[in-house]
C-alpha cells in the first residue's frame, strides 16, 4: 500500500478544516462544492470512501504531538 506524503495529507486536513469553519459560520454554494471536493480528495489519498475515516487516519499517519519536523511544523492532529 502507498503511504501518502505527510504535508499533503497536511495540507488537506487544513482546508478541510478551513472549509467546515466557513461553511458553519455561513452556508454558501461555493463553498459547500468546495468542501465536497477537499473531502472526496481526501477519501482518496486516505483509501477510504467515509471522510470521518479519512479524517481518522490522515490524523494517524501524522506526527505525534510535540514532535517537530525539520521544516518546524508542529506535528499537530489537525482532525475535527
Amino acid at each position: 500500500m502507498l503511504v501518502p506524503d505527510p504535508k499533503a495529507v497536511r495540507t488537506l486536513l487544513t482546508r478541510y478544516a478551513s472549509l467546515r469553519i466557513a461553511q458553519a459560520e455561513r452556508e454558501r454554494p461555493a463553498t459547500a462544492r468546495e468542501l465536497a471536493d477537499v473531502s472526496y480528495s481526501l477519501c482518496v489519498m486516505m483509501g477510504t470512501t467515509d471522510v470521518a475515516e479519512a479524517v481518522a487516519r490522515a490524523d494517524a499517519l501524522l506526527p505525534t504531538v510535540g514532535h517537530t519536523d525539520p521544516e518546524g511544523e508542529s506535528g499537530l492532529p489537525l482532525a475535527v
